[in-house]
């Protein structure tokens, strides 16, 4: 009995110690991975967070964006577009400038050839008008250059060179509008030639899908595009113009009507 109770007894504290034993190398296990995930979860954040792409990517600036869609619709249509723009406004900035320059006060201008022509000083009142900028004071100059031949002789005059005037401010206004009728003519022309080469690659393909139709279609059009923003850019100075012209006419007939009145006035 002795024997049998210390050989169960020493089974027994060899269980109890393998049991130990496996209870430890499972925590030690469990530690392990526990230190495994909370390193890989310190890597992930960590890690540096790619940029989004759409967020990297900066604007393009217009200039940019002008000269891709410049290249787009093929140098071959768009330069002669942009030789519109830059001929017609070149035309329209010479006209703005010189109309400008043209713009006369009437009232202070016939003020003083009226005190004058009181005066019976006429190489005066030609001084005044020689020393003036302006179609007005021009009209006026030759009227009083021919006081000595009568009031009818200087009303013809008036007449004559007010045409020649009118002629003047009107210099280069059918070039402007050649401009603007040849821009959106030009990209018209593109855009058909554009569509022809979109049918052309359809034909050469075998295939009418959008990827071959959309290329030769947004090239085609973006001629036209252009070829509508020039026109329109210069049709809008070419109306200025014209009422600016508009204006210039109207001093140019109510200063000869006063200024035929005041001769008939002092006549002598």
């Amino acid at each position: 009995m002795s024997v049998i109770g210390l050989l169960t007894f020493t089974n027994l504290n060899s269980v109890m110690a393998q049991d130990a034993a496996a209870t430890d190398q499972a925590a030690q296990t469990e530690q392990i991975t526990d230190d495994s995930a909370a390193a890989a979860e310190e890597a992930v954040a960590a890690e540096p967070v790619a940029p989004v792409a759409d967020e990297v990517e900066e604007s393009k600036s217009f200039h940019e964006v002008l000269k891709e869609k410049y290249i787009q619709g093929g140098a071959g249509w768009m330069t002669p577009v942009l030789l519109c723009l830059i001929l017609g406004m070149a035309l329209v900035i010479e006209r703005i400038i010189y109309l400008n320059m043209a713009t006369t006060n009437v009232d202070a201008l016939l003020g003083g050839i009226e005190d004058n022509v009181k005066k019976g000083d006429y190489n005066a009142a030609k001084e005044l008008c020689r020393n003036t900028r302006g179609p007005v004071a021009s009209i006026f100059y030759q009227g009083l250059d021919r006081i000595d031949e009568g009031l009818e002789n200087v009303e013809k005059s008036l007449t004559s060179y007010g045409g020649v005037q009118m002629a003047r401010l009107e210099a280069n206004l059918t070039w402007i509008a050649l401009f603007i009728a040849l821009a959106p003519s030009f990209g018209f022309l593109g855009t058909v030639i554009g569509m022809v080469q979109a049918f052309d690659d359809i034909e050469k393909a075998g295939d009418i899908s959008p990827t071959v139709v959309a290329g030769g279609m947004k090239v085609a059009l973006l001629t036209t595009i252009f070829g509508l923003i020039v026109a329109i850019i210069l049709q809008i100075f070419y109306n200025y113009i014209l009422t600016k012209i508009e204006s210039l006419v109207a001093q140019m007939e109510d200063g000869t009507i006063t200024f035929m009145d005041i001769l008939v006035k002092n006549k002598k």
